[in-house]
Protein backbone atom coordinates (compact mmCIF):
# COMPACT_ATOMS: atom_id res chain seq x y z
CA UNK A 1 0.00 0.00 0.00
CA UNK A 2 1.55 3.65 -0.60
CA UNK A 3 0.50 6.45 0.72
CA UNK A 4 -0.78 7.05 4.31
CA UNK A 5 -4.94 5.67 3.62
CA UNK A 6 -6.33 3.93 1.11
CA UNK A 7 -8.39 5.86 -1.64
CA UNK A 8 -11.32 3.34 -1.70
CA UNK A 9 -13.14 1.73 0.99
CA UNK A 10 -15.67 -0.74 2.22
CA UNK A 11 -17.46 1.51 4.41
CA UNK A 12 -18.20 3.69 1.53
CA UNK A 13 -20.41 3.28 -1.69
CA UNK A 14 -20.59 5.60 -4.87
CA UNK A 15 -23.36 8.01 -3.40
CA UNK A 16 -20.81 8.83 -0.26
CA UNK A 17 -17.78 9.24 -3.04
CA UNK A 18 -20.23 11.30 -4.93
CA UNK A 19 -20.99 13.56 -1.88
CA UNK A 20 -17.25 13.48 -1.01
CA UNK A 21 -16.64 15.25 -4.58
CA UNK A 22 -19.62 17.85 -2.91
CA UNK A 23 -17.46 18.66 0.16
CA UNK A 24 -14.14 18.83 -1.50
CA UNK A 25 -15.77 21.27 -4.03
CA UNK A 26 -16.99 23.46 -1.48
CA UNK A 27 -14.11 23.64 0.45
CA UNK A 28 -11.96 24.41 -2.64
CA UNK A 29 -14.19 27.19 -3.43
CA UNK A 30 -15.03 28.69 -0.35
CA UNK A 31 -12.88 27.88 2.40
CA UNK A 32 -9.48 27.95 0.44
CA UNK A 33 -9.94 31.92 -0.61
CA UNK A 34 -11.43 33.04 2.48
CA UNK A 35 -9.26 30.99 4.97
CA UNK A 36 -6.68 33.23 5.77
CA UNK A 37 -9.03 36.49 5.89
CA UNK A 38 -11.73 34.35 8.80
CA UNK A 39 -8.64 33.72 10.95
CA UNK A 40 -7.55 36.79 10.68
CA UNK A 41 -11.18 37.71 11.75
CA UNK A 42 -11.36 35.21 14.05
CA UNK A 43 -14.62 33.64 12.56
CA UNK A 44 -16.50 33.06 9.14
CA UNK A 45 -19.05 35.13 7.52
CA UNK A 46 -22.46 34.05 7.91
CA UNK A 47 -22.94 33.27 4.33
CA UNK A 48 -20.43 30.57 4.61
CA UNK A 49 -23.90 28.49 6.51
CA UNK A 50 -26.39 29.39 3.47
CA UNK A 51 -23.85 27.89 0.56
CA UNK A 52 -23.17 24.92 2.80
CA UNK A 53 -26.74 24.62 2.64
CA UNK A 54 -27.42 25.29 -0.84
CA UNK A 55 -24.13 22.63 -1.62
CA UNK A 56 -25.54 19.85 0.37
CA UNK A 57 -23.20 19.91 2.85
CA UNK A 58 -25.31 21.37 5.65
CA UNK A 59 -28.59 20.02 7.38
CA UNK A 60 -28.76 16.41 5.61
CA UNK A 61 -29.71 14.87 8.60
CA UNK A 62 -33.33 17.04 8.56
CA UNK A 63 -36.22 15.20 6.86
CA UNK A 64 -37.03 16.65 3.61
CA UNK A 65 -40.46 17.71 4.80
CA UNK A 66 -38.44 20.74 7.05
CA UNK A 67 -35.98 21.41 3.87
CA UNK A 68 -33.20 19.07 4.36
CA UNK A 69 -31.83 15.56 2.96
CA UNK A 70 -33.78 12.94 4.99
CA UNK A 71 -30.67 10.93 6.01
CA UNK A 72 -29.47 9.64 9.28
CA UNK A 73 -26.84 8.00 7.61
CA UNK A 74 -23.88 8.86 9.82
CA UNK A 75 -20.89 7.92 6.65
CA UNK A 76 -22.21 10.95 5.14
CA UNK A 77 -21.12 12.96 8.70
CA UNK A 78 -17.90 11.09 8.91
CA UNK A 79 -17.12 11.98 5.09
CA UNK A 80 -17.20 15.79 5.90
CA UNK A 81 -15.05 15.03 9.10
CA UNK A 82 -12.61 13.40 7.11
CA UNK A 83 -12.71 16.25 4.36
CA UNK A 84 -12.32 19.05 6.45
CA UNK A 85 -9.61 16.96 8.84
CA UNK A 86 -7.66 16.39 5.70
CA UNK A 87 -7.79 20.04 4.12
CA UNK A 88 -5.13 22.24 5.65
CA UNK A 89 -7.36 25.55 5.01
CA UNK A 90 -10.54 24.26 6.26
CA UNK A 91 -10.89 25.33 10.00
CA UNK A 92 -13.40 27.83 9.23
CA UNK A 93 -15.80 25.00 8.04
CA UNK A 94 -15.62 23.63 11.53
CA UNK A 95 -18.34 25.48 12.60
CA UNK A 96 -20.62 23.05 9.49
CA UNK A 97 -19.69 20.09 11.22
CA UNK A 98 -20.66 21.61 14.27
CA UNK A 99 -24.24 22.02 13.44
CA UNK A 100 -24.53 18.97 11.10
CA UNK A 101 -22.94 16.67 14.19
CA UNK A 102 -23.57 17.89 17.18
CA UNK A 103 -26.69 21.06 17.39
CA UNK A 104 -29.03 20.16 14.55
CA UNK A 105 -29.99 16.60 16.33
CA UNK A 106 -31.53 18.82 19.15
CA UNK A 107 -33.77 20.25 16.92
CA UNK A 108 -34.50 16.89 14.85
CA UNK A 109 -34.58 14.30 17.84
CA UNK A 110 -35.51 16.51 20.83
CA UNK A 111 -37.91 18.88 19.24
CA UNK A 112 -41.81 18.96 19.22
CA UNK A 113 -43.46 19.18 15.87
CA UNK A 114 -44.52 22.39 16.27
CA UNK A 115 -40.69 23.71 17.48
CA UNK A 116 -39.51 21.54 14.41
CA UNK A 117 -41.79 23.58 11.59
CA UNK A 118 -40.49 26.84 13.46
CA UNK A 119 -36.97 25.86 13.22
CA UNK A 120 -35.54 23.42 11.25
CA UNK A 121 -36.53 24.98 7.54
CA UNK A 122 -34.06 27.79 8.67
CA UNK A 123 -31.73 25.81 9.68
CA UNK A 124 -31.81 23.86 6.72
CA UNK A 125 -31.40 26.89 4.53
CA UNK A 126 -28.76 27.91 6.71
CA UNK A 127 -30.11 30.77 7.53
CA UNK A 128 -30.84 29.97 11.41
CA UNK A 129 -26.96 29.51 12.99
CA UNK A 130 -26.92 27.19 15.87
CA UNK A 131 -24.89 26.65 19.16
CA UNK A 132 -24.91 24.77 21.89
CA UNK A 133 -24.12 26.04 25.40
CA UNK A 134 -23.24 24.11 27.81
CA UNK A 135 -19.40 25.34 29.60
CA UNK A 136 -19.63 28.09 31.97
CA UNK A 137 -16.75 29.62 33.69
CA UNK A 138 -16.77 27.25 36.88
CA UNK A 139 -18.24 24.05 34.91
CA UNK A 140 -16.47 21.76 32.20
CA UNK A 141 -16.80 18.26 32.41
CA UNK A 142 -19.43 18.31 35.30
CA UNK A 143 -22.10 18.85 34.00
CA UNK A 144 -24.09 18.25 37.36
CA UNK A 145 -22.58 21.70 38.27
CA UNK A 146 -24.02 23.99 35.97
CA UNK A 147 -25.72 27.15 37.45
CA UNK A 148 -27.18 29.06 34.75
CA UNK A 149 -30.76 29.24 36.13
CA UNK A 150 -34.15 29.08 34.25
CA UNK A 151 -36.82 30.13 36.69
CA UNK A 152 -40.39 29.88 35.64
CA UNK A 153 -42.69 33.29 35.33
CA UNK A 154 -46.04 32.18 33.29
CA UNK A 155 -45.47 31.09 29.88
CA UNK A 156 -41.85 31.95 29.99
CA UNK A 157 -38.53 30.96 31.79
CA UNK A 158 -36.20 33.73 32.72
CA UNK A 159 -32.70 32.67 32.23
CA UNK A 160 -29.79 34.07 33.96
CA UNK A 161 -26.00 32.82 34.26
CA UNK A 162 -22.94 32.76 31.55
CA UNK A 163 -21.47 30.14 29.04
CA UNK A 164 -17.95 30.28 27.91
CA UNK A 165 -16.03 28.59 25.00
CA UNK A 166 -18.79 28.10 22.59
CA UNK A 167 -18.18 27.60 19.09
CA UNK A 168 -20.48 29.38 16.74
CA UNK A 169 -21.40 31.68 19.86
CA UNK A 170 -21.01 34.93 17.51
CA UNK A 171 -22.88 33.93 14.95
CA UNK A 172 -25.25 31.68 16.36
CA UNK A 173 -28.78 32.42 15.88
CA UNK A 174 -30.37 29.85 18.44
CA UNK A 175 -28.60 28.75 21.46
CA UNK A 176 -29.76 25.09 23.01
CA UNK A 177 -28.98 26.14 26.24
CA UNK A 178 -28.17 24.16 29.78
CA UNK A 179 -29.63 25.49 32.27
CA UNK A 180 -30.98 24.81 35.93
CA UNK A 181 -34.50 24.28 36.46
CA UNK A 182 -34.30 22.28 39.55
CA UNK A 183 -32.07 21.82 42.64
CA UNK A 184 -30.92 18.07 41.71
CA UNK A 185 -27.81 17.82 40.01
CA UNK A 186 -28.82 16.25 37.00
CA UNK A 187 -32.63 15.60 37.05
CA UNK A 188 -32.73 19.26 37.90
CA UNK A 189 -31.17 20.31 34.30
CA UNK A 190 -33.01 21.47 31.34
CA UNK A 191 -32.65 22.46 27.67
CA UNK A 192 -33.81 26.13 26.19
CA UNK A 193 -33.51 27.47 22.80
CA UNK A 194 -32.44 30.81 23.38
CA UNK A 195 -32.99 33.08 20.25
CA UNK A 196 -29.94 35.40 19.79
CA UNK A 197 -32.57 38.44 19.55
CA UNK A 198 -34.07 38.21 23.10
CA UNK A 199 -33.51 40.76 25.51
CA UNK A 200 -30.85 40.46 27.73
CA UNK A 201 -28.61 38.15 25.85
CA UNK A 202 -25.43 39.38 25.12
CA UNK A 203 -22.20 38.02 23.23
CA UNK A 204 -19.20 38.19 25.22
CA UNK A 205 -15.41 38.49 23.52
CA UNK A 206 -14.30 36.34 20.94
CA UNK A 207 -12.03 34.46 22.79
CA UNK A 208 -8.31 33.99 21.15
CA UNK A 209 -7.30 30.79 21.42
CA UNK A 210 -3.89 29.17 20.40
CA UNK A 211 -5.45 27.38 17.06
CA UNK A 212 -8.15 26.91 15.35
CA UNK A 213 -8.26 30.55 14.68
CA UNK A 214 -11.30 30.60 12.06
CA UNK A 215 -13.27 29.24 14.46
CA UNK A 216 -15.42 31.64 16.88
CA UNK A 217 -15.30 30.25 20.32
CA UNK A 218 -17.30 32.96 22.14
CA UNK A 219 -18.69 33.79 26.04
CA UNK A 220 -22.20 34.31 26.63
CA UNK A 221 -24.17 36.22 28.61
CA UNK A 222 -27.85 35.96 29.71
CA UNK A 223 -29.84 38.51 31.76
CA UNK A 224 -33.50 38.05 32.92
CA UNK A 225 -33.52 36.59 29.60
CA UNK A 226 -37.29 35.83 28.83
CA UNK A 227 -37.57 32.82 27.09
CA UNK A 228 -40.91 31.15 26.27
CA UNK A 229 -42.13 27.99 27.76
CA UNK A 230 -42.67 26.73 24.14
CA UNK A 231 -39.39 26.69 23.73
CA UNK A 232 -38.30 24.16 26.11
CA UNK A 233 -36.35 20.95 24.51
CA UNK A 234 -38.39 17.78 25.89
CA UNK A 235 -39.91 17.75 29.30
CA UNK A 236 -38.56 20.09 32.00
CA UNK A 237 -35.86 18.20 33.91
CA UNK A 238 -34.73 15.82 30.97
CA UNK A 239 -31.75 18.21 29.73
CA UNK A 240 -29.27 15.52 31.42
CA UNK A 241 -30.40 13.11 29.55
CA UNK A 242 -30.90 15.06 26.37
CA UNK A 243 -27.02 16.09 26.89
CA UNK A 244 -25.86 12.53 27.06
CA UNK A 245 -28.13 11.38 24.23
CA UNK A 246 -25.99 12.80 21.26
CA UNK A 247 -22.58 12.63 23.57
CA UNK A 248 -20.95 9.07 21.62
CA UNK A 249 -21.90 10.87 17.90
CA UNK A 250 -20.13 14.09 18.89
CA UNK A 251 -17.16 11.84 20.39
CA UNK A 252 -17.50 9.87 17.02
CA UNK A 253 -17.45 12.55 15.20
CA UNK A 254 -14.04 14.40 16.74
CA UNK A 255 -12.70 11.15 16.26
CA UNK A 256 -13.17 10.95 12.75
CA UNK A 257 -12.06 14.43 12.00
CA UNK A 258 -8.91 13.14 14.38
CA UNK A 259 -7.90 9.82 12.09
CA UNK A 260 -8.68 12.34 9.21
CA UNK A 261 -6.31 14.93 10.16
CA UNK A 262 -3.83 12.59 11.06
CA UNK A 263 -3.37 11.05 7.72
CA UNK A 264 -3.70 14.38 6.22
CA UNK A 265 -0.29 15.34 8.61
CA UNK A 266 1.12 11.95 7.40
CA UNK A 267 0.96 13.37 3.79
CA UNK A 268 2.17 16.77 4.25
CA UNK A 269 5.40 15.01 5.84
CA UNK A 270 5.80 12.93 3.70
CA UNK A 271 5.62 15.11 0.99
CA UNK A 272 8.22 17.31 2.52
CA UNK A 273 10.99 14.78 4.12
CA UNK A 274 10.89 13.57 0.52
CA UNK A 275 11.79 16.94 -1.00
CA UNK A 276 13.91 18.59 1.81
CA UNK A 277 17.35 17.55 1.45
CA UNK A 278 20.43 17.43 4.22
CA UNK A 279 24.03 16.47 3.44
CA UNK A 280 23.20 16.11 -0.38
CA UNK A 281 19.96 13.42 -0.12
CA UNK A 282 16.39 13.64 0.82
CA UNK A 283 15.99 13.69 4.62
CA UNK A 284 13.35 10.92 3.95
CA UNK A 285 16.39 8.34 2.91
CA UNK A 286 17.81 8.60 6.31
CA UNK A 287 17.00 5.31 8.60
CA UNK A 288 15.39 7.29 11.75
CA UNK A 289 12.85 9.37 8.97
CA UNK A 290 11.97 6.07 7.62
CA UNK A 291 11.31 4.35 10.59
CA UNK A 292 9.75 7.09 12.44
CA UNK A 293 7.33 6.95 9.29
CA UNK A 294 6.52 3.34 9.34
CA UNK A 295 5.43 3.59 13.16
CA UNK A 296 3.27 6.64 12.81
CA UNK A 297 1.61 5.46 9.13
CA UNK A 298 1.31 2.06 10.48
CA UNK A 299 -0.24 3.40 13.56
CA UNK A 300 -3.04 5.48 11.34
CA UNK A 301 -3.60 2.36 8.86
CA UNK A 302 -4.49 0.69 12.29
CA UNK A 303 -6.85 3.27 13.74
CA UNK A 304 -8.40 4.18 10.35
CA UNK A 305 -9.91 0.86 10.45
CA UNK A 306 -10.70 1.07 13.86
CA UNK A 307 -12.86 4.23 13.38
CA UNK A 308 -14.44 2.95 10.25
CA UNK A 309 -15.82 -0.01 12.14
CA UNK A 310 -17.30 2.51 14.69
CA UNK A 311 -18.84 4.76 11.59
CA UNK A 312 -20.63 1.56 10.37
CA UNK A 313 -21.81 0.40 13.89
CA UNK A 314 -22.84 3.70 14.65
CA UNK A 315 -25.24 4.19 11.59
CA UNK A 316 -26.99 0.87 12.86
CA UNK A 317 -26.96 2.29 16.09
CA UNK A 318 -24.60 0.32 17.97
CA UNK A 319 -21.74 2.38 18.78
CA UNK A 320 -22.09 2.79 23.03
CA UNK A 321 -20.93 5.91 24.81
CA UNK A 322 -18.16 3.90 26.06
CA UNK A 323 -16.81 3.07 22.69
CA UNK A 324 -17.31 6.47 21.19
CA UNK A 325 -15.40 7.60 24.19
CA UNK A 326 -12.41 5.34 23.89
CA UNK A 327 -12.35 6.57 20.01
CA UNK A 328 -12.65 9.71 21.39
CA UNK A 329 -8.99 9.78 23.61
CA UNK A 330 -7.17 7.06 21.33
CA UNK A 331 -7.56 8.90 18.04
CA UNK A 332 -7.27 12.69 19.56
CA UNK A 333 -3.89 11.74 21.80
CA UNK A 334 -2.98 9.85 18.49
CA UNK A 335 -2.66 13.43 16.91
CA UNK A 336 -0.93 15.16 19.21
CA UNK A 337 1.72 12.42 18.54
CA UNK A 338 1.80 11.99 15.85
CA UNK A 339 2.00 16.14 14.80
CA UNK A 340 4.66 16.13 17.39
CA UNK A 341 7.07 14.02 15.99
CA UNK A 342 5.96 15.32 12.42
CA UNK A 343 7.29 18.68 13.42
CA UNK A 344 10.22 17.61 14.86
CA UNK A 345 11.12 15.45 11.23
CA UNK A 346 10.51 19.50 9.53
CA UNK A 347 13.62 20.58 11.99
CA UNK A 348 14.04 24.26 12.26
CA UNK A 349 11.12 25.17 9.53
CA UNK A 350 8.71 23.19 11.55
CA UNK A 351 8.62 26.16 14.30
CA UNK A 352 7.69 28.39 11.33
CA UNK A 353 4.07 29.58 10.96
CA UNK A 354 4.76 29.54 7.13
CA UNK A 355 5.00 25.66 7.62
CA UNK A 356 1.68 24.14 7.75
CA UNK A 357 3.22 22.01 10.25
CA UNK A 358 3.21 24.73 12.89
CA UNK A 359 -0.50 25.45 12.62
CA UNK A 360 -1.18 22.01 12.64
CA UNK A 361 0.42 22.09 15.84
CA UNK A 362 -1.29 24.41 17.36
CA UNK A 363 -4.52 23.29 16.20
CA UNK A 364 -4.30 19.89 16.82
CA UNK A 365 -4.05 20.47 21.04
CA UNK A 366 -7.81 20.97 22.02
CA UNK A 367 -8.80 17.95 20.51
CA UNK A 368 -7.54 16.10 23.94
CA UNK A 369 -9.74 18.64 25.70
CA UNK A 370 -13.46 19.88 23.85
CA UNK A 371 -15.81 17.00 23.45
CA UNK A 372 -14.79 16.05 26.96
CA UNK A 373 -11.66 15.53 28.08
CA UNK A 374 -9.05 12.27 27.76
CA UNK A 375 -9.35 11.89 31.38
CA UNK A 376 -13.09 12.06 31.08
CA UNK A 377 -12.88 9.56 28.83
CA UNK A 378 -10.39 6.90 30.24
CA UNK A 379 -13.10 7.08 33.03
CA UNK A 380 -15.97 6.47 31.22
CA UNK A 381 -14.61 3.28 29.56
CA UNK A 382 -12.81 2.59 32.92
CA UNK A 383 -16.85 2.29 34.31
CA UNK A 384 -17.57 0.27 31.64
CA UNK A 385 -15.02 -2.25 32.57
CA UNK A 386 -16.99 -2.64 35.65
CA UNK A 387 -14.19 -0.93 37.34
Amino acid sequence: MSGVYPTRRPLYDDEHEQFRATVRAFVDKFARPNAERWSAAGKVDRWLFEEAANAGVLGFAIPEEHGGGGTRDFRFNAIVAEELGRNPVSDGMAGVGLSNDIVIPYFTDLADDGQKARWLPGIARGELIVAVAMTEPGTGSDLAGIRTSAVRDGDHYVVNGSKVFISNGQNADLVVTAVRTGEDPHKGLSLLVVEADSAGFGRGRNLEKIGLHAQDTSELFFDDVRVPAANLLGPEGSGFTGLMRNLPQERLSIAAGAIASTEGVLERTLAYVTERQAFGKPIGSFQNTRFELAEMVTAARVSRVYIDDLVARHSRGEVTAAEAAAAKFWTTEQLVDIVGRCLQLHGGYGYMLEYRIAQDYLDSRITTIYGGTTEIMKEIVGRDLGL
